[in-house]
């Protein structure tokens, strides 16, 4: 019996809905940190926030500054403040806009074997706006706990379901659901620029024969998608997070937000967390698609196995 080797057989869906949020789940647990300085350096600038009350502003420079700031003013913890919510998040909605990506690319193809930049296109808005639809209030969540000062006695939220509970409360189910329509565009951005280049690098290194299907073309790969994602996706990023982390009332929408950005802080706004943004975007993909691919492998060699008598 000829060799069974891990990458001959294409992986089933399963595997790949399983393998994406797992990987997600590995890679935030690397990057949250930046992820949360992120966050800290979007919101800075805005005079009031329902996470933020209470406490007079802290300025933070640069992403170390901010990291080190945080470190020293509420403790190494207040770097993972929101994981629980921000894992939960990967799992539903990793599991979605990367794990269904190749199927939904298929459908749209027809089964196909050219695969033009138009079906990525639109295989990852698909996935993307699905994937929201399904974990945004984790990500409400995630970004009210990231933007909570966690010194002092006067916490918003105490806990991750005390938060679902506190957000339903006081501003109704649709709280949950806040920044629905810019994460959708964000996330349609997001999902377009990192997974199509992904494909694209990928597959030019390989049809060009300059890398083999290994873990240096997954890296040059997740690398160069990570970079193009945040040139392109900063701006509603921003604005995404502005009017998730916003007291009710203070925007009418997210179209009010980035208007009231604009005005009051200038252009460059836009781009505020650029760095965090990128080192975690880039490490984050990283690690997601190296440790995505490898657990891939691993599933398939293990589901032959199971299912292959000795």
């Amino acid at each position: 019996m000829v060799g069974f080797r891990a990458g001959d057989v294409p992986p089933t869906a399963t595997v790949k809905f399983i393998g994406a949020g797992t990987a997600a789940c590995i890679a935030d647990l690397f990057t949250f940190p930046l992820d949360t300085a992120k966050v800290r350096l979007q919101i800075q600038g805005e005079t009031k926030g329902p996470a933020n009350t209470g406490h007079g502003p802290v300025k933070y420079r640069g992403v170390f500054g901010t990291i080190s700031t945080m470190v020293r003013v509420e403790g190494p913890r207040s770097l993972y403040s929101g994981l629980v919510a921000g894992l939960q998040r990967q799992m539903s909605f990793a599991s979605v806009r990367i794990g269904l990506y190749d199927s939904v690319k298929q459908f749209y193809t027809k089964g196909s074997d050219h695969v033009g930049i138009g079906s990525r296109l639109m295989a990852g808005c698909t996935t993307g706006a699905m994937a929201v639809a399904l974990a945004q209030p984790t990500d409400v969540v995630k970004v009210r706990f990231q933007a909570q000062i966690s010194a002092g006695a006067s916490k918003r939220y105490h806990g991750t379901m005390d938060a679902y509970r506190t957000i339903a409360k006081e501003e109704g189910f649709r709280g949950l659901w806040k920044g629905t329509g810019p994460n959708i565009t964000r996330n349609a951005i997001v999902n377009c620029t990192e997974l199509v280049t992904y494909d694209l690098i990928k597959d030019a290194l390989l049809k060009s024969s300059l890398m083999t299907d290994d873990l240096p073309c997954h890296f040059t790969s997740a690398f160069g998608a990570g970079f193009c994602t945040t040139v392109i996706a900063s701006p509603v990023d921003v604005v995404k997070t502005r009017y998730m982390n916003s007291a009710p009332g203070q925007y009418s929408g997210a179209l009010n937000c980035a208007v009231a950005m604009l005005t009051k802080e200038g252009p460059k706004a836009f781009y505020k967390g650029f760095m965090p943004s990128f080192l975690r975007l880039g490490s984050w993909n990283v690690v997601m698609f190296v440790t995505y691919e490898q657990l891939k492998r691993a599933m398939m060699a293990a589901r032959h196995n199971w299912v292959t008598p000795l």
